[in-house]
């Protein structure tokens, strides 16, 4: 299987479907810190992010929103004190897509480009 970092956030069709079971685990298998979650029937992929302080949990926040935003794909995004939890699914679909594990991994990214 290609890794999720190098594949390519695509465009999502109108008739595109969700990721099929199989897909999730071998995709979430490349993102170990990563968990998939139901929420309101829909399948959603959630990591929280530990941080010094809040501004660094700010600065985090502020450059996932950055990627969301070059992508016109957005996460719901929690900043706490010391802690930004990211969470990733496509409502399009009604729940997750290969776009959402290919942008946790670049969230991956960008936490490890801040450590």
């Amino acid at each position: 299987m290609k890794q999720l970092s190098e594949m390519k956030f695509v465009d999502i069709g109108k008739d595109e479907p969700a990721a099929a079971q199989d897909q999730i685990e071998g995709w979430l298998a490349q993102l170990p810190e990563w968990e998939v979650l139901e929420r309101d029937s829909a399948l959603q992929l959630e990591r929280a992010f530990k941080f010094e302080n809040f501004a660094e949990a700010l600065g985090f926040t502020n450059r996932v929103g950055q990627l969301a935003e070059e992508k016109n794909h957005h996460p719901t995004l929690m900043t706490e004190w010391g802690k930004v939890t990211v969470t990733w699914w496509t409502h399009s679909v009604g729940g997750l897509h290969r776009n959402d594990f290919v942008m946790a991994a670049k969230t991956d990214g960008l936490y490890e480009e801040q450590a």
